[in-house]
């Protein structure tokens, strides 16, 4: 909708709303769904929606999050329950730290989750990596976020700067900067940045910040039956199997864009269909419900393990569901855009500029995708005129991507789902993840300074 309100009084709504849900949540213990969902309509009131039109927007906001939340966080839970409960994390757990010892067990993770990465979304890849983190994590005591931060950030760091990943893609495209260069850059600078913006700070800091471990999301209470576990190959075969499908997806998407293969084809079109993150993860779960758990158990006993793994996650995903709502009543209220108007006149170098940008579209209504694809946008008619060479475009598609990736909070969805699945109350969450994604994105950005000055 067309805003309201100027600038200045938006991001004061903004600001206020972010610091209401705060207090509702921290000081008065109100239940984090609840709400996102009382502050969602007030904002959207405050912003000068029309009344009637409040309820539709916020449904339509909770509703295409869940829409991409909710069957992959399903499916990834499951696959992650029979995993757990058939020994075979257990196994992916001995195997990691024996090649990597125990002091390397965080590395070894982040490690394992950046080759993930490169494929697969932050939140699909995240849910089937639970049940390796919490074994690792059971193994050796002590904090879960000693283990659980270096694989999240390592799938944030490739989510937000690598293609085939969509935000990446969209901003490189909107510039003109070359995908595979992007592509080929982009892996480098992830890997750089996720040893020094995640996993340094998590093991000199943020790993010690005392969170204790509960895998109940998986378990149900239940014990993993080790007594006749699955093999190494067996457990790795499982897990890559979605890796290669959706690789083979994106293969051939890129093929057919840019013209290499035919736009139609039979074959094409049953790889790319099995090859996306939902039909993946599904073709993965029944492999695994076959080979796992119907040897093993009764057919009635299965049914119950992918029925009570569903339990303990329908807050999580109702929360999450919430999270994007509060981020989309942001958003259609004009405030992203009143803001990004005001900023782009700054007259800050260009890749400064996209930095700040992007941090500002991020904080102020929470989706990453967004920010980036907004801040491309925006920066477009410079980038022409500044004519930047093929290396500094990737630098800027860097430098977007960096400020759009700091500061992840409360209208940020995945912020919500990394806060329930380790057991994090809303402040021990700004604590971690909060700072983890802001050293992470400052120092992509700075990555991004070099190259620019370089290319």
């Amino acid at each position: 909708m067309t805003p309201v309100y100027g600038s200045a009084t938006l991001l004061l709504i903004a600001a206020a709303a972010v610091a209401a849900l705060l207090v509702l949540i921290i000081v008065l213990r109100m239940h984090a769904f609840v709400a996102l969902v009382l502050v969602s309509f007030g904002t959207a009131i405050a912003a000068g929606v029309p009344l009637p039109e409040v309820p539709v927007i916020a449904i339509a906001a909770f509703s295409t999050t869940l829409g991409t939340v909710a069957l992959l966080v399903g499916l990834g839970v499951m696959i992650g329950r029979l995993l757990e409960v058939t020994g075979g994390a257990q196994v992916l757990a001995d195997t990691l730290v024996s090649r990597f010892g125990e002091k390397r067990a965080p590395m070894a993770l982040g490690i394992a989750a950046l080759l993930f990465g490169l494929p697969i979304f932050f939140d699909a890849g995240l849910v089937v990596f639970l049940p390796i983190i919490f074994s690792v994590a059971k193994r050796f005591g002590g904090s879960v976020l000693m283990y659980a931060l270096p694989a999240a950030g390592a799938f944030a760091s490739m989510h937000a700067i690598v293609p085939p990943h969509p935000g990446p893609v969209t901003a490189a495209t909107e510039i003109g900067a070359s995908i595979g260069l992007t592509l080929v850059v982009g892996v480098v600078v992830a890997v750089v940045a996720w040893f020094i913006g995640v996993y340094a700070v998590t093991v000199g800091w943020l790993g010690k910040i005392y969170v204790p471990i509960d895998d109940s999301v998986l378990t149900g209470g239940r014990e993993p039956d080790t007594s006749n576990p699955p093999a190494f190959a067996h457990v790795l075969s499982i897990l890559l199997l979605p890796l290669v499908l959706i690789g083979a997806n994106t293969v051939l998407t890129t093929l057919r864009t840019n013209g290499s293969i035919p736009a139609e084809g039979t074959l094409a079109d049953i790889v790319i269909f099995v090859g996306q993150t939902p039909v993946a993860l599904l073709i993965a779960l029944l492999v695994a419900t076959y080979t796992l758990a119907i040897r093993r158990y009764s057919r009635e006993e299965v049914e119950t393990l992918l029925n009570d793994a569903l339990g303990p996650i329908c807050a999580i995903i109702l929360i999450t569901g919430a999270g994007g709502m509060f981020g989309g009543v942001l958003r259609y209220s004009g405030i992203g855009d009143a803001l990004s108007d005001s900023l782009a006149d700054l007259g800050l170098p260009l890749i400064v500029s996209a930095f700040v940008i992007a941090t500002i579209l991020r904080v102020a209504q929470g989706s990453a995708t967004v920010a980036l694809t907004t801040t491309a946008g925006l920066i477009s008619a410079g980038v022409a005129a500044a004519d930047p060479s093929s290396l500094q475009l990737v630098a800027l598609v860097l430098a977007i991507a960096a400020g759009a990736t700091v500061l992840s909070h409360v209208n940020d969805s995945g912020f919500w789902l990394v806060s329930r699945f380790f057991g994090m109350d809303v402040k021990t969450t700004l604590r971690t993840w909060t700072v983890m994604e802001t050293t992470l994105g400052v120092t992509i950005f700075v990555l991004s300074l070099g190259i620019w000055a370089v290319g």
